[in-house]
């Protein structure tokens, strides 16, 4: 997959991710601060459908960058959670 990734925050405290056609949901905390959350590699891979169990480091890189020029926080937690989209 090329990138980069593109973020866009969505109602219910959910960031979505998406690149050519496939899009994937993590947490993202919103209110008197926003945050975003991504699950460590191990939780995303035992979770991730077979295209994009590779693609964690690119996510993270990517996400890193979009929340770094949006001045929101990020961590990557084992507690957080990621969702696939069909």
């Amino acid at each position: 997959m090329l990138g980069p990734w593109q973020f866009s925050p969505r109602w219910k405290e959910e960031l979505v991710g998406s690149l050519g056609g496939k899009s994937f949901v993590i947490e993202f905390s919103m209110g008197s601060a926003n945050h975003a959350y991504l699950p460590e590699r191990e939780r995303w891979e035992a979770v991730a459908p077979d295209w994009a169990k590779p693609l964690w480091e690119q996510v993270r890189e990517d996400l890193a960058s979009w929340c770094k020029g949006q001045s929101i926080p990020l961590t990557i937690d084992s507690n957080s959670w990621v969702s696939f989209e069909p």
